[in-house]
This record gives C-alpha cells, sequence and structure tokens, in this order.
C-alpha cells in the first residue's frame, strides 16, 4: 500500500492462507493502534515474581507461555524476542533460535513480531535464519540500526517480511535510516519505526515530544518519516525501579503489582497521545486496561 501525502503508512504484518502464509489473520499497523503481548525464547531471569503467578509458571516453557497468550488473553499478535541468543544470556547457536520460530509458527496461528537479542554482531546471524524459518509468513522483523542494517534489509528482502528500524530518540536520523533502507529496494510503506521510548519517569517525555514532531512532519508530507511507530512498552516499564521495588522495602509505595501495572498503563496511554501505533506490553492486566482505553479513542 502505497503512502499518500499527509498520512501514515499502513503495514500489514501476517500472511493468511490464501496469502501464501499459516495465519489466521493479519494486522494492519497503522490503521488503529494494536497490542502485541510480549514473549521470550527462554525464561526470563529478572521479572518481577508477579509475572510467575499471572502466567501459571509457563515462562519456563516459551511455547506454553505464547499459548496462554494466545488461548486465555486472546492476544491477536506476539513479539518475540530472542533473548536466549544473547552472548551474555544463553548465547543460544542461530540454528537453534530458526528452529524455535520455525515450531513456534506451527503452535500458534497469530501474525508475529520477532525481535532481536540486542547484540548487533549476533542479530546478524540469528535474524537472517529467522527470516528464512519464517518465510512467506511476513512477520515484522527488527531492529535494523544505522551502523549497522544491511544484513537484515537483505534478508527481510528475500523472504518477504517488513523491518523495524531503530533510530535512538532522533528524528533526523530515523528519516535517515528509512532512507538508506528504502535505497536498498525495501519499500517505506513495509517499515516500522521503533523511536526508542522511555517509561513514565525515565525520559517519557522526551520519547513523546520526538514522536510528536515526527508525526506532525509526517501529516505535513514528509514520506520519508511517515512510517508507523512500534513502542516497546513494556521492556522499558518493568526496568524502573518504581514498578519493581517491593512495598517491603518501600511501605510507603504501596503494593508493587498495582504499582507496575499502573506504571506499564500510564506510560502507554502517554505513548498512544503521541501517536504509538503498536505497543508491545507484558502484563495482561495493562493491556486489558489499555485495550479499554484505546476502545473509547475516536
Amino acid at each position: 500500500m502505497a503512502i499518500e501525502a499527509g498520512s501514515v503508512s499502513v503495514v500489514s504484518v501476517g500472511a493468511t492462507k490464501t496469502e501464501g502464509g499459516t495465519r489466521a489473520h493479519k494486522i494492519e499497523i497503522g490503521k488503529k493502534p494494536q497490542v502485541a503481548f510480549e514473549v521470550w525464547d527462554t525464561a526470563p531471569l529478572d521479572w518481577p515474581e508477579e509475572f510467575d503467578k499471572v502466567f501459571a509458571g509457563s515462562l519456563k516453557d516459551p511455547f506454553s507461555w505464547a499459548e496462554k497468550c494466545v488461548n486465555e488473553y486472546k492476544a491477536k499478535i506476539l513479539c518475540v524476542k530472542l533473548q536466549g541468543a544473547h552472548p551474555d544470556f544463553e548465547n543460544k547457536p542461530p540454528e537453534a533460535c530458526a528452529k524455535f520460530i520455525s515450531q513456534l509458527l506451527k503452535k500458534v496461528d497469530v501474525p508475529l513480531i520477532i525481535s532481536g537479542c540486542g547484540d548487533d554482531a549476533k542479530d546478524n546471524l540469528v535474524l537472517p535464519l529467522c527470516c528464512e524459518a519464517a518465510k512467506n509468513e511476513r512477520c515484522l522483523i527488527g531492529s535494523a540500526v544505522q551502523d549497522n542494517y544491511k544484513t537484515l534489509v537483505a534478508a527481510v528482502l528475500a523472504d518477504e517480511h517488513n523491518i523495524i528500524a531503530e533510530s535512538p530518540i532522533d528524528i533526523n536520523i530515523a528519516k535517515q535510516l528509512n532512507i538508506l533502507i528504502s535505497d536498498m529496494g525495501l519499500p517505506l510503506e513495509r517499515i516500522v519505526i521503533n523511536p526508542t521510548i522511555g517509561s513514565l519517569g525515565y525520559g517519557l517525555e522526551y520519547a513523546y515530544s520526538i514522536m510528536e514532531r515526527a508525526r506532525l512532519a509526517a501529516l505535513a508530507g514528509d514520506r520519508t518519516i511517515a512510517s508507523p511507530f512500534i513502542c516497546f512498552v513494556g521492556q522499558e516499564t518493568w526496568r524502573a525501579k518504581e514498578a519493581r521495588i517491593s512495598s517491603e522495602e518501600f511501605p510507603g509505595w504501596g503494593s508493587e503489582t498495582e504499582r507496575g501495572l499502573a506504571w506499564e498503563f500510564v506510560t502507554a496511554v502517554a505513548l498512544l497521545q503521541a501517536g504509538a501505533d503498536m505497543l508491545v506490553m507484558r502484563h495482561p492486566k495493562a493491556i486489558e486496561m489499555i485495550n479499554k482505553n484505546m476502545g473509547t479513542l475516536r
């Protein structure tokens, strides 16, 4: 779908059987705000105990975790983070990551966002194999960064996926990266921008202002910045001390569960107002709250 002047592009994620894939439906990022459940390929080591309760111990089994998100919490799209590939974590080989993606696609039938471990050198080995494993499923793959984007763009082009372009809260870098990616042959309407947000109390207002500027530029006709936004809300929220510190340590702060939920929800609401199109979140209750909030938007 070509980008019309003065509008935000719509990126289609997930290919149905009639489109050559196996997904039950597709998600159009940029039409209306959407929420993806975050799932890891390995058990998180430092998430609050609250998540073990919510997911009934399934965090130790990525497939059960993903199935619980889809079957019980009605997730329409999953964001799979390949944390186990990180050299400082489990250092899983690229082939194991690709096999995991292939198996996950058989376990759940919703569209996938596939996120690397964050180590550029390792992601350059892992993500191309994952692109191949998910060929024809039209996933959203990320992240491409300004100094390390060519390998991932080539893989996305070869296997018909979309890409996340990550920039460090800088509108000029975001524009330049979109141009560099499109110069390799990937259309602008297959790019989703990750502006690298901060959570409430940790740079949220700065991220908000950058997103607002980018959105206004897009609506004014700048096609190079007219990609939809993806914001990793859960990742940023649950590493804030206010969302994690126990009530035993700071009794005056109240329940850490309520605090964490409020932190994730308020961060998500603010980013929606800034123009976020896809929110990647962790806690099912916070997702339920933001879905209700989005239902009130016009």
